[in-house]
């Protein structure tokens, strides 16, 4: 069976008075049948060691060291107490105009560093009302998957971009026929977590999916208030 997952992308959030919120996610996570994992800011990544909570990076570059100012490594992530690293979020395709191979040399650089890599793939909306979903996410895959992905080393997390942030959520149904579709095309074992408007109001619905097996969420999980009872639902689903 895939293994579930409650992870939280921070995204450039977060000073020094969010550490409280942190210690209160991995106290909420103990004896749950969920992994949790917070991807916080780079700058909290150290600090939070002793939260009790499982630390992931956002992003690292495929280097591990270098003239490369302004960037971190995966083997900084690990050294700073990280063992996951997202990869290919749609925001650092659009924002940083990370490509496919982009995406690869960093999951391969995350695996090097002993990194789990959460590696995100996602449609536009007008690739979706165009009916190029599943032709777009498979591309996906076929560039920014390495070859030796399993289910230890990497985690695909489908975040249609036109749900990140929108308040939108994908439909059950058009949550379903995607995961089916990974599914099929990964076997029976590896990972598959929804993202795109997580809170709690919807999280049982989704989990309830059969091949939903966590989720990587935004904004629901900078609060514990918000984020743990997504792990809740979750735990029990």
């Amino acid at each position: 069976m895939p293994r579930k997952i409650a992870a939280g992308n921070w995204k450039m959030n977060g000073l020094s008075d969010a550490m409280p919120e942190a210690i209160a996610i991995g106290a909420a996570s103990e004896g749950l049948d969920c992994a949790t994992v917070i991807c916080p800011p780079a700058t909290l990544l150290a600090r939070m060691g002793d939260a009790g909570v499982t630390l992931g990076g956002q992003y690292c570059h495929p280097a591990g060291s270098g003239a490369h100012t302004g960037d971190v490594s995966a083997p900084m992530l690990a050294d700073a107490g990280a063992t996951w690293c997202i990869t290919g979020h749609s925001e650092r395709r659009a924002d940083h105009r990370e490509t496919d191979a982009d995406v690869r040399a960093q999951t391969e650089a995350a695996w090097d560093a002993g990194l789990t890599a959460i590696l995100c793939i996602g449609e536009t909306l007008e690739e979706r009302e165009a009916g190029a979903t599943l032709d777009r996410l498979m591309a996906q895959l076929d560039g920014s998957v390495p070859e030796g992905a399993n289910a230890e080393n990497t985690v695909i997390a489908y975040e249609p971009v036109w749900a990140i942030g929108t308040g939108k959520t994908a439909t059950p149904d058009q949550v379903a026929e995607v995961h089916n579709a990974l599914r099929e095309r990964l076997g029976p074992d590896m990972a598959l977590l929804y993202g795109g408007s997580v809170k709690a109001a919807n999280a049982a619905e989704l989990f309830a999916l059969a091949n939903v097996n966590g989720a990587l969420v935004g904004g629901a999980s900078l609060k514990a208030d918000d984020f743990v009872p997504i792990m809740r639902a979750l735990s029990e689903s």
